[in-house]
Formats: C-alpha cells, structure tokens, sequence
C-alpha cells in the first residue's frame, strides 16, 4: 500500500483489502442504488486482480474513515481503465453519499496519465467533462408483488404478441424434446463449461472476439462462479427439455440487482427462441429471489427493446492529465471508439457490418461463403 497524504487517498491491492475495508465499500453500495449493481463489487475486483495483472484499489478517507472506493487497472507507463473493462458492464467510484473528489488529484493519487472507461454510471459528476458519450443500459424492474405489476404480467400487457409466441415455442420444446425445467442457481460446474463452449462458438460464427479463448477470462468466470456473497454471488441459470440442457446464463447478482452477463443457447435448438425464453424464466425467478432490477447492459438489440422496462444511462470517455502518454492513447484509441459508436447508432450502417461480421465468422468455422439472401 503507498498513501498520498495531501489527498488523503491510500492505494491497494484488491486482494489485500482489510476486512474494514471491504465492510465499508459495501456500506457504500448499501447506501445508494447507483452503487448496487455486482460489477461495482469488491468482490468483482478482487476476481479480476486475481486472474489478470495491475489491478487496484484507490481508497478515499474522510477524517480517517473509508468512504470512496475506485477499483481500477494500470500498465506500467500509467495508463489505466475500470477494472474488467470490456467485460464490466457498470463502472464507477463508489462512494458515501455527500462525498466529493476532485478528478485531477485522484488521478495524481493512483499515478495514472489516463483513465478509460465505458460503462461509468451517470451520477459521476467528477467525471462529466471526460464522457465523450452517453449510452442507453435496458433494465428490467422485478416487481414484488408490494401492489406494483409483477413483470410477466407488465410484459404481457405492454407485449403480448412476443410473450405469446415465445410461451407457444416453450410448450412446443417441451414436447418434442421433453419437460420443460428451468434452475435459477445451478451448481454443477459442467454446465457452466457447456454455456461457455456454447458462447466461445457463438463469437466465432458472428465474427465477434472470442472472449473465451483468453485463459485469463475463462479463469475469472471460474471464479466468480464460486463466490457466494452477500453483495456478489454469481448464478449460472439453466433452461433444460428433459435432462439436455437447451440456454444457459452466468452473471453475478448483488442484493437487490441482476447483472445479465453471458447467455448462450444451444445452436440446434435456435428456432424455438431459448435464449429469450431463458430471459423470461430468468427474470420471474429473480424476482422472486428479492432482485428489483435486472441490468441488461448496454447495447441496442432487439430482444432487449422487447424484455425491458426502461433504460439507464452509462458513459464512455478518458479522464486524462496533461502527459504525452494520455495524448498518444486519446489519439489511437478516441477514433476505434467513434467508429464503433457510428456503426451501432445508425441502422443503415449495422445491418451490413452485422452481415460482414457473420460473413467471416462463418470463413472462420466452416471456410465456405454463406448464400446471398
């Protein structure tokens, strides 16, 4: 651990966190629901320090008491970003209500020219002149029956041509490949091996990153899988027809908030729709486990403009202090980001590179070319 004084901020490894320490970040996340969501964690990053290298924890204090917590990762040259970036889907510093940071000197504090982010939580006002964009997160709110709608009665109301359809594929699955049964917390550790053979297939056959081929996150995933907390506890959900499994989900979910993280299905079975089908039981039963709000990340597709209630707003940027490195990083990596942005945001531009996307994908598995439609 080094301190810096004058900011009255000390640095730590996630793993070397004190018990007090972790008791008052999670007062922290407690006390306001812009911090309850998993990612935002001690747990969560102390899984990411564990499996991947740089990973820290810059502490505030207030007349000797924690009350701020910023998890973060740092290469060698100060370069940093949210911890889990590219897999985390809220990112913030959690923090006391009333607290105050100024940005510049937390920066200074955790010897960092440039912090990215891209899922950083709208209340971060320190932040606000870094965002270069903000972006709509679909979240589900899981009534509790307290004399609000419970969801599945919300979503047949606001849907009911798609809970229809999709109630229809359900009982169809059940017949042909026998009972439907849906566990909403399934331990056995080879089902979370096939979701993940399931997913690393389906990157590969959509042109996307296969996430799963980096040991480090097959390795996190593996952990998280263990941790049975109070604020992290991470659920591998189970859609079956009979004895086969036909979905699977693993996300982590904190006291009150389910973060969906990686859904997969088995590819044969894509016509009965069991991802969206998994979705549906996933948040029924959710519900009844206590959880207000399923998070289901950032992201425009179609079946999340189904399934939500409304949306929560995260932002994306780079907090930066004068030094060459933060310019060369803004200058490589501020124009990816921006294409990307461009592509997803308008429809003429993503329906084509979604198609180019599967076009290799499917040279990647197959070497063939798929038919034009």
């Amino acid at each position: 651990m080094r301190s810096n004084s004058k900011a009255d901020i000390t640095i730590h490894r996630p793993e070397e966190l004190t018990t007090t320490l972790r008791q008052a970040w999670h007062k922290a996340m407690d006390e306001s629901p812009d911090y309850a969501n998993p990612f935002l964690a001690p747990e969560f990053a102390d899984g990411v320090g564990r499996h991947r290298g740089g990973a820290q924890v810059a502490v505030l204090h207030e007349s000797g008491e924690p009350v701020g917590f910023l998890p973060y990762e740092r290469n060698p040259v100060g370069v940093g970003r949210a911890i889990g970036l590219g897999l985390s889907d809220c990112q913030a510093l959690v923090h006391r209500p009333g607290v105050t940071w100024d940005a510049q000197q937390l920066l200074r504090a955790c010897g960092l020219s440039v912090f990215e982010f891209d899922h950083l939580v709208e209340e971060q006002q320190p932040f606000g002149r870094y965002v270069t964009g903000t972006f709509a997160s679909p979240v589900i709110d899981l009534k509790d029956g307290d004399g609000e709608v419970p969801y599945p009665e919300w979503l047949r109301g606001a849907y009911p041509g798609i809970a229809k359809t999709t109630l229809k594929k359900e009982r169809r699955l059940g017949r042909d490949l026998g009972e439907m049964r849906f566990v909403y917390d399934e331990r056995d550790p080879k089902v979370l091996r096939t979701l993940m053979r399931w997913k690393s297939a389906q990157y590969r056959r959509t042109g996307r990153m296969d996430r799963f081929a980096r040991p480090w996150i097959v390795d996190l995933v593996d952990h998280l899988f263990r941790v049975r907390e109070e604020h992290f506890t991470g659920i591998l959900s189970v859609l079956y027809a009979g004895d086969r499994p036909v979905a699977a989900h693993f996300g982590p979910t904190s006291r009150t908030l389910f973060a969906a993280w990686f859904t997969a299905y088995d590819p044969e079975l894509r016509y009965y729709s069991p991802g969206l089908i998994m979705h549906l039981r996933m948040a029924e039963e959710a519900g009844r486990h206590g959880v207000r709000l399923m998070d289901l990340g950032r992201g425009d597709k179609e079946w999340k403009d189904w399934l939500k209630t409304r949306e929560l707003r995260v932002g994306e940027g780079f907090a930066t202090r004068p030094h060459p490195v933060a310019a060369a990083h803004r200058l490589w990596r501020r124009p990816v980001r921006g294409l990307r942005n461009t592509v997803l945001a308008h429809q003429s531009l993503r329906d084509p590179a979604d198609r180019l996307l599967k076009t290799v994908g499917t040279l990647r598995t197959t070497g063939k070319v798929p038919p034009k439609k």
